[in-house]
């Protein structure tokens, strides 16, 4: 498969998940606009993947931020093709010990920021007849103790992406929603510690990019990725 000529959109696109998924886009041949809060990791990581990648400070919880950053992707290439929502946050905390502005922050970074690209990128997207990939989480449908507001944010992403491809898909724009398991890149603050048994972020990646090789007639619009074999429970 080849992506010459497409422009992707990629938030968080400085570490972990959303580097690994810019770097495989580049190698299919893709430009990619690398959106983040940390400058100097930006530009750092864009140095790293070459002249295709555009690295663009903006914050996805500020729409104003979003439009600017989508506009000047589209400014720079002149089209946008593809749109992964891949910023995100994770407090894990007892629902009595999570201060309101944690809870906020969650939502605000995994929920309304998916909202504001979706809602800034969409007119360029039916233009091209684009590709929308949502970064959600397995723990959207398995929630755990102390993960309340993580796992209620990536079941909110499910649900909206659903809806979402249910509205567009006439107009030409696939929705697709990807749910990995446990990855290796220290999200949420946590140590990496389960390389020996854990989801890479190159696995992740490559489940992103191999949707963009589905036929316009095709829509896989729901995608599990877990551990093949993952650490036994005692």
């Amino acid at each position: 498969m080849t992506l010459t000529g497409k422009v992707a959109f990629v938030t968080g696109g400085s570490r972990g998940i959303g580097l690994a998924t810019s770097k495989a886009l580049v190698e299919r041949g893709a430009s990619v606009v690398m959106v983040g809060t940390d400058e100097r990791q930006l530009d750092a990581s864009a140095g790293e993947l070459g002249p295709s990648v555009v690295p663009i400070r903006a914050d996805v919880r500020r729409y104003e931020d979003v439009e600017r950053a989508v506009g000047a992707a589209v400014s720079r290439f002149g089209r946008l093709d593809v749109l992964v929502n891949n910023a995100g946050i994770g407090v894990y905390r007892p629902v009595a010990e999570m201060t309101v502005d944690e809870w906020n922050r969650t939502f605000e970074t995994n929920v309304s920021g998916m909202f504001y690209c979706c809602h800034a990128a969409l007119p360029h997207l039916k233009k091209a007849g684009g590709w929308i990939i949502n970064i959600s989480s397995l723990s959207s449908t398995g929630p755990f103790a102390n993960g309340a507001a993580y796992c209620a944010s990536k079941s909110a992403v499910n649900t909206f992406s659903d809806a979402l491809m249910q509205e567009v898909r006439y107009d030409g724009v696939r929705v697709a929603c990807v749910l990995p398991g446990s990855v290796n890149t220290g999200f949420g603050g946590r140590e990496n510690t389960k390389s020996e048994w854990a989801l890479q972020p190159d696995d992740v990646a490559e489940a992103i990019v191999d949707l963009l090789a589905h036929p316009p007639r095709s829509l896989p619009s729901r995608i599990e990725i877990r551990p093949a074999q993952p650490r036994r429970k005692a």
